[in-house]
């Protein structure tokens, strides 16, 4: 059983940041990409950041320059740091990882998903 937890989300004022945390939990063998999502109301999900095993990031176009996407590989979990938020960054946040179980399974794992509200 593996699964993915999100938290830190929360209602911000515009400028203001938060910090979101994802920690992954179970029979993993290994995590390859590992990273943030998010759906807009009205909106398709779409990458915000990934992080590789090695450390390597990449962000949306919309993002870059305001978040950070960072990762501890020891704790199976990944974060990001949201600084200057905007109110057009209202969504709900998802963290997303590539994953191979202890079983020899790989897939994609979502978790359940963490609001962060920006108010103007």
């Amino acid at each position: 059983q593996v699964q993915l937890v999100e938290s830190g989300g929360g209602l911000v004022q515009a400028g203001g940041s938060l910090r979101l945390s994802c920690a992954a939990s179970g029979s993993i063998f290994r995590i390859n990409d590992m990273g943030w999502y998010r759906r807009a109301p009205g909106k398709q999900r779409e990458l915000v950041a990934t992080t590789t095993s090695g450390g390597s990031t990449s962000y949306a176009d919309s993002v870059k320059g305001r978040f950070t996407a960072s990762r501890d590989n020891a704790k199976n979990s990944v974060y990001l740091q949201m600084n200057s938020l905007r109110p057009e960054d209202t969504a709900v946040y998802y963290c997303n990882a590539d994953l191979e179980t202890a079983w020899g399974y790989r897939r994609q794992y979502w978790g359940q998903g963490t609001q962060v509200t920006v108010s103007s």
